[in-house]
């Protein structure tokens, strides 16, 4: 059985971008995620999230070390670093953000065509750490470019046709993940829950610890900044 975090939730350390975008801003990539829901630990630094999102619309969140703040998935967000901004980032459906499931906030034009967007999304060696950063700055000030037209023009239901549609290819691999990850794990509470009516301990005596390592210290390049990930499989 895959050795899972609590919930199937996937974890990691992120130290945000602290270079300037071109409306004068330091900080991450614009994106949105498809089917999962994020949160943010601040464990150190200042800083903001710009978000865009169906319910509330534009907003801007402060950010300082001990804060808590989460989004469902459709939210576009964008940190900004004030200064030494450092997060734990915690993903439902461990194993869908790696396949697939963010979308970067392109033009719509970029994001309507799958091999352009593929282009413009593509880091050197995969982001691995001592890749070329220019590339994902590059890509970042692309997606702040994509991010002000949205606010702007108020195309996000635009926007979410064409992410849909750009990942339309995935979703039968992320059901299948979704299986073996989340769903699994809720079962199996569902499972314990019922052995526990029946007085069956069975999977008490399978009780056990799992721990490890911390990440690496250099990180590889994320979309907001260098991500340390925790790998669990």
């Amino acid at each position: 059985m895959r050795d899972q975090l609590p919930g199937a939730v996937g974890v990691s350390k992120l130290c945000v971008y602290d270079t300037v975008t071109p409306d004068g801003l330091p900080g991450g990539t614009p994106h949105l995620h498809l089917c999962c829901t994020e949160a943010y630990v601040v464990i150190a630094g200042t800083g903001k999230v710009q978000t865009l999102s169906g319910q509330d619309g534009f907003a801007e969140h402060d950010l300082r070390p001990g804060t808590v703040l989460w989004f469902t998935p459709g939210t576009i967000h964008r940190l900004v670093n004030d200064g030494g901004l450092e997060i734990i980032v915690l993903m439902s459906n461990t194993g869908l953000p790696e396949a697939g499931d963010a979308v970067l906030t392109f033009p719509l034009d970029v994001v309507r065509d799958p091999g352009r967007y593929a282009e413009a999304a593509a880091l050197p060696d995969g982001g691995a750490p001592g890749a070329d950063i220019t590339t994902a700055y590059h890509r970042r000030d692309l997606a702040v470019q994509g991010f002000h037209d949205l606010r702007d023009a108020d195309a996000l239901t635009e926007f979410y046709e064409a992410a849909m549609k750009l990942k339309q290819p995935l979703l039968d691999d992320w059901r299948k993940r979704w299986e073996q990850g989340a769903h699994e794990a809720a079962a199996r509470t569902g499972r314990q829950i019922a052995a526990l009516i029946d007085n069956d301990p069975a999977h008490l005596r399978e009780s056990r610890v799992s721990s490890r390592p911390g990440p690496d210290e250099v990180g590889r390049l994320g979309m907001c900044g260098l991500l340390n990930t925790y790998r669990y499989d």
